[in-house]
């Protein structure tokens, strides 16, 4: 066991594709960040096998902001003392759904309720008129493949060197940003295949570095495209950039929680 840096913060994403936002607590559990991706838009358009529109196809998804109505709510399951307190630490649950319901504040500013059909007509602004939008709510958390990602913030500073632009952090929509004590940008390729313990108990296993996509060309305030930023991902690193973790001792982690390596 090897302390290896901490924290630097965390992010979760109430609704696929939309703005993100950093709490200085999470609850991570078996599925992942507790209330991350509790919401997304499938559209008839999209595979079956990932049904969601997201900034490919709507790039102002990144600019709409979610805002729980009870945010004290959303942050850790509401049997999580009980839970634990039952050795050797039973799976907490979700809390009810009145409970996680959540506003949309759009660009222009305007606050619209997640289920509210106008919603839909404001997604819907500029996509081809095939896209037929509905919501979906799930009981975990709607991830393209692993449960949580993590990356270093040496990453973002290597890419930004490597790019020679300003790299906003938030473009990669990591739940974990790391900060890496004495280390290079994309170290963490290296803990692949081995655990990290995030404070007290909390350990990820991390499974495999995050293939990337043209998301990460989108300035997360603008919705403009920087392509130089996947080009250099692409050529320069592989096409990947952070890596998936999957949890397997639950709890709760905290900005500058100290990050330790188990094996």
């Amino acid at each position: 066991m090897r302390a290896i840096g901490t924290v630097e913060s965390l992010w979760r994403y109430p609704v696929k594709s939309m703005r993100g936002e950093e709490l200085p607590k999470m609850f991570a559990g078996f599925a992942g960040f507790y209330c991350d991706r509790l919401f997304a838009f499938r559209s008839s358009v999209s595979p079956e096998g990932f049904p969601y529109l997201t900034a490919r196809d709507q790039r102002q998804m990144l600019r709409y902001r979610p805002r729980f109505r009870q945010p004290e709510k959303a942050v850790a399951p509401p049997n999580l003392a009980a839970a634990e307190a039952i050795a050797p630490g039973a799976t907490p649950i979700y809390g009810q759904r009145e409970d996680l319901m959540l506003d949309v504040e759009t660009p222009r500013g305007d606050m619209v309720a997640i289920d509210d059909p106008a919603l839909i007509d404001l997604l819907r602004d500029a996509l081809d008129d095939k896209h037929h939008l509905t919501l979906q709510r799930s009981e975990r958390p709607l991830t393209d493949c692993r449960p949580l990602s993590l990356f270093a913030v040496q990453t973002v500073k290597q890419l930004a060197d490597e790019t020679g632009i300003a790299v906003d952090k938030r473009r990669f929509r990591a739940n974990i940003y790391l900060h890496l004590t004495d280390a290079a940008g994309f170290a963490e390729d290296e803990f692949v295949g081995r655990s990290l313990r995030l404070g007290a108990m909390t350990t990820i296993s991390i499974l495999q570095r995050d293939p990337r996509c043209m998301i990460i060309t989108l300035d997360p305030e603008t919705g403009e495209k920087a392509p130089a930023v996947l080009k250099t991902v692409a050529q320069a690193h592989g096409g990947m950039a952070g890596v998936y973790g999957a949890v397997l001792v639950e709890g709760m982690v905290r900005k500058g929680d100290p990050v330790e390596l188990l094996s």
